[in-house]
């Protein structure tokens, strides 16, 4: 990186932390620091609840996905807009009236503190994980890329979020989101137009999706019932509105942004526009992935994309081998590039059908490369990871963008990381605080609960960066947040929706339900993950879901027949 990259990179950074802490220095109590003085507007709150979702791993993996997969992945948020429509109707009402600072005090009031209690423990379990991979995934990719210390960075994220975090709880959250939403968005629309830039001057908008529909990379609607496939519209419709519904409306992380409106209806507001912008954005994300997928159509491409996996096979002894997959792969793209170059210059005839067919060919030997050159890599060193997902977009930031604008994507990934990590942190201080030691050791003051607040908030900053620094590097990271989320969302938002709607389940039914319930949806990913059952994991949402009151229903029908 060039001293323009680097002042780009902390220029925007700096000015990111000192604006939230200037902002936000003087916090009168533990209320105006929960729900940053209730003084958001529907815009800020819009912002911030997508900021609080597109972590920096949307913008390192979702690339990645599209490269290899195509666009299906969008299928996954088709539930999204449907979940902010009934979060909007009915759980933000509920929240505003009972005046409650998070999501789970409401349990108490229609259950009992156990459940109350219990939720809050899922939530912190899983949120916690969350939190940390959300700093690693950035850090394990940009140390591999830039040579960086991993340590060093997972302890540069984690304590710019815990300075400003901390400083202005909410409030600062919200508005350092907004500029952090601005540099996304602007750095995102940059690589976008650098990417058609970059392709050949036969290569306009029309034929980049032509040449990437040939490969299938523009498949994007699946309507089967394919349990074999994690993305489909079904799954995403239905189980991505269950997961929707839970992360949106029970997952304290979210409910904190929009508890922060100055009215009902700004928190509505702010969720509808995060359901109206949310879809196009990943569409348009993954619009960039398909469009790196045609770039390197035309350019040369390491055989993986994760640099520490060819250095580390190129000083092993398959290193000759693996010269020569390289070799071969280098012929391959030629011959890719060359009819590529004849494919668009053909109007659809029988001919252009053909030269289709052979590009795919020659699309499938080299993925047949890539699969050689990973077991090369494992035989070099078995504990490597040798999917490079995660890696595609960043190589191409650092190989092929011009001064100044690696800097400023650099400084997108690491703001996503920050805005993701700074919600949840927030979150995760505020729920320890107000659910469990405020509401188990009542009595202290105002100054004691917000000093309280303060200190859980670091203590969950601290233990984000220690699970960074654990985390090993899963198939793909965008993935695992969401497999994470699955396996407690379910759950949680079955006893939301019990405490709603079903007034017959009382406390201690929904309490044991949420146990049981939660170690059969921990046994059914277990067995997913053995291969004893297919299950992917967005239907873990709508079994977890549904169990849980069914269970609580069975329950209460036993203790009544005891009566």
């Amino acid at each position: 990186m060039s001293i323009i990259d680097w002042s780009v990179l902390g220029l925007v950074l700096a000015m990111i932390v000192i604006y939230g802490i200037i902002k936000t220095r003087h916090q009168s109590g533990v209320t105006d620091f929960v729900t940053g003085g209730k003084k958001a507007s529907w815009w800020t709150i819009g912002l911030s609840v997508m900021a609080t979702q597109a972590s920096a791993i949307t913008f390192l993996s979702t690339p990645g996905q599209a490269f290899h997969d195509g666009m299906g992945f969008v299928q996954f948020y088709f539930g999204l807009p449907i979940a902010m429509i009934l979060i909007s109707l009915y759980f933000v009402p509920i929240y505003h009236r009972l005046k409650v600072f998070t999501a789970y005090a409401y349990l108490e009031q229609r259950f009992d503190v156990s459940t109350r209690t219990l939720t809050a423990v899922f939530f912190l379990i899983q949120r916690g994980l969350a939190a940390g991979i959300t700093i690693f995934a950035p850090s394990i990719i940009l140390s591999a890329v830039l040579g960086w210390d991993l340590l060093w960075l997972n302890l540069m994220i984690g304590c710019l979020v815990i300075v400003y975090t901390v400083s202005g709880g909410t409030r600062a959250v919200n508005i350092t989101q907004k500029q952090q939403m601005a540099v996304i968005f602007g750095g995102m629309f940059l690589a976008f137009l650098m990417l058609l830039n970059f392709l050949p001057l036969e290569v306009g908008l029309d034929e980049a999706l032509s040449i990437a529909g040939t490969q299938g990379k523009m498949n994007v609607l699946d309507f089967s019932f394919d349990f074999e496939n994690r993305y489909t519209f079904w799954s995403g419709l239905i189980g991505g509105s269950f997961l929707a519904l839970s992360y949106f409306g029970t997952d304290q992380s979210q409910v904190q942004r929009y508890l922060s409106g100055r009215s009902i209806r700004q928190s509505q507001m702010g969720l509808i526009m995060n359901g109206l912008l949310k879809v196009p954005m990943q569409f348009f994300i993954l619009l960039i992935g398909v469009l790196v997928f045609v770039f390197y159509q035309f350019n040369d491409a390491p055989l993986n994309f994760n640099p520490t996996n060819e250095k580390a096979v190129l000083n092993s002894p398959y290193a000759e081998e693996y010269q020569e997959l390289t070799e071969d792969n280098a012929l391959l793209m030629g011959q890719i590039e060359t009819l590529q170059l004849e494919y668009i210059g053909l109007t659809d005839s029988p001919k252009k059908i053909q030269i289709g067919q052979n590009i795919n060919s020659l699309n499938e030997r080299q993925l047949i490369l890539r699969d050689k050159a990973k077991e090369l890599i494992k035989a070099a060193d078995s504990d490597l990871e040798t999917n490079d997902k995660d890696y595609v977009f960043i190589h191409f930031i650092l190989t092929q963008l011009p001064v100044g604008l690696i800097g400023l994507l650099l400084a997108v990934i690491l703001s996503a990381a920050m805005s993701s990590t700074a919600s949840e942190i927030n979150a995760l201080g505020t729920t320890t605080a107000v659910d469990l030691y405020q509401r188990h050791r009542p009595g202290h003051s105002e100054t004691h609960y917000l000093k309280a607040t303060r200190y859980f908030t670091l203590i969950w900053g601290i233990i984000a960066i220690i699970v960074a620094c654990s985390a090993p590097l899963f198939d793909n990271l965008i993935q695992l947040v969401n497999i994470i989320g699955s396996i407690f969302y379910g759950n949680i938002l079955g006893v939301f929706l019990a405490a709603f709607f079903i007034n017959r389940i009382r406390g201690r039914s929904i309490f044991f339900a949420a146990i049981i319930n939660q170690i059969l949806i921990i046994a059914l990913f277990v067995m997913d993950l053995f291969a004893i059952i297919k299950l992917p994991y967005l239907w873990l949402n709508v079994i977890g879901c549904v169990l849980v009151i069914g269970i609580a229903l069975f329950l209460e029908m036993i203790q009544s027949k005891r009566v």
